[in-house]
């Protein structure tokens, strides 16, 4: 059984009191289960936390006072990764369920609606299936720059077009734009995974809907898709950012580690206890 320890450390300087809305603890989700984790704030201050049953996204919310802030999210995970068939058909629009419908829309990063031309042009003569969106994952990997500080927090999918350059996030965006041209629904994932050359950070991916199942595609292929642990699902970025921040505050150090390994599989029956969140305000 594949397992991954994850630690997570994020720092700020608050220059005045802000309250600060925190999506870095993984995710409710089929695909991996959490054995432990443990949450450490510094300095001692009152945390809530919820859940959006929806998507399975964890928040945090606090209220910092000035000075200093730390964040620290361990944990260990245990994946299990669905396969996936070759051969998955398109869903026709009638046939979207209604809470899958909102993955076909316009988004803030993700302008499907003034994508639709170039969509039609690159893809939309090829077989409807899951090797269209195949065909879109390598159109992006062999076409789009990875260029690190490229980008920014407002570089939209039709920009990453235009300048054939980005990260992570915008490989996504613009993945999820082309699929919603082509009216195949697809949604944004972000979470941790190993990187054979660090430095180590959040990884963000896109998912498809494809005969009545998410599928999980990765146009940059710099990690095993397989071994991403979910910690946010949502339309874009503006839907999963880790740190969403009311205040006057400078993030002073982010640092991420995620280490693999294996451990024997469970026995037959066995069951998964659920897991249990430690939060210590320091």
């Amino acid at each position: 059984m594949h397992t991954a320890l994850i630690e997570s450390l994020l720092e700020y300087e608050v220059g005045s009191p802000a309250h600060f809305l925190f999506n870095i603890e993984t995710a409710f989700h089929e695909g991996h289960h959490v054995v432990e984790e443990r949450l450490t704030i510094t300095p001692s201050m009152k945390v809530r936390n919820f859940c959006d049953e929806r998507s399975g996204n964890r928040f945090i919310r606090l209220d910092a006072p000035k000075g200093l802030l730390s964040v620290n999210y361990r944990t260990r995970v245990e994946l299990h990764p669905a396969p996936v068939p070759l051969h998955l058909e398109e869903t026709p629009v009638t046939g979207v369920p209604d809470d899958v419908l909102r993955y076909l829309m316009p988004s803030r990063y993700c302008e499907s609606d003034v994508m639709s031309r170039a969509a039609q042009q690159l893809f939309g003569q090829l077989p409807p299936g899951i090797g269209r969106v195949r065909a879109i994952e390598s159109w992006i990997h062999e076409s789009i720059n990875y260029l690190p500080g490229f980008s920014d927090s407002t570089t939209s999918a039709q920009e990453v077009f235009v300048q054939r350059a980005g990260v992570c996030r915008d490989f996504a965006h613009l993945g999820i734009t082309m699929c919603r041209a082509l009216n195949i629904p697809a949604r944004l994932v972000v979470g941790y995974v190993h990187f054979e050359e660090p430095p180590e950070d959040f990884h963000a991916v896109f998912e498809a809907w494809l005969e009545g199942r998410w599928v999980i595609f990765d146009p940059t292929r710099m990690a095993p898709i397989d071994r991403l642990v979910r910690v946010g699902t949502g339309r874009d970025a503006k839907d999963v950012a880790f740190a969403t921040i009311f205040g006057d505050v400078r993030m002073t150090r982010k640092e991420l580690t995620v280490e693999e390994g294996d451990m024997p599989p469970r026995p037959p029956g066995a069951a998964q206890a659920p897991p249990q969140l430690t939060v210590v305000s320091a």
